[in-house]
């Protein structure tokens, strides 16, 4: 499209000088360009009392934007033509991290604890692993519990394998086996995960 140009983001504000921002932290730039930086000749208007499908020339646009005491923004710049929305443009700068908060709240990092135990473990030492396995999948963390066989305690590797599934037995009602006892060397692995909320 003639008078088209590549967007290249500008600073919000424009330093007087080479000292201006001398030790200060550095100028942001604006993410989308707003008013008189959009330089698509005609733009699709969208926005809160905006008739559907209106496409006006970039100077109607910016005047219409100017009655309703708002900002022209242009949000989709590949788009043809380029959809521009009138808005408040703190605010709506405000509504776009909100959103990046909360998606970002909803990317919950995998957790895993480990909870080791050796193939004779008595009935003592299980019980106080197995209260702490407990809160971890309470919290929403995996588990790893894994039986360490030293020397030749290797030779009680069913027994290992043993201890383990009466560990996973112990909480299935809070945590699902996702990974089987697997002899890796001189451990037994076994993973746990928090099983999912009925309803």
């Amino acid at each position: 499209m003639a008078g088209y140009k590549p967007f290249v983001p500008r600073p919000v504000q424009k330093t007087q000088g080479p000292q201006q921002n001398r030790g200060r932290r550095p100028i942001k730039e604006n993410p989308n360009r707003i008013n008189n930086e959009i330089t698509a000749p005609t733009v699709r208007i969208v926005g809160d009392n905006v008739e559907p499908n209106l496409v006006l020339p970039i100077a109607q646009a910016i005047a219409l934007a100017d009655e309703m005491e708002l900002d022209l923004v242009e949000i989709s710049p590949n788009a043809e033509p380029p959809v521009c929305r009138i808005v408040d443009y703190q605010k709506f700068l405000y509504q776009q991290k909100k959103k990046q908060k909360e998606i970002k709240a909803k990317q919950t990092k995998i957790v895993i604890k480990e909870i080791r135990f050796g193939p004779q473990t008595d009935d003592h030492d299980f019980n106080f692993k197995l209260r702490h396995a407990e809160n971890f999948i309470k919290e929403g963390a995996k588990v790893k519990a894994y039986v360490f066989f030293r020397g030749r305690s290797i030779v009680f590797k069913e027994q290992g394998e043993i201890l383990l599934l009466r560990f996973a037995t112990a909480l299935e009602e809070i945590a699902k086996v996702e990974v089987m006892p697997t002899l890796e060397g001189k451990k037994m692995n076994m993973i746990l995960a928090p099983k999912g909320k009925k309803g």
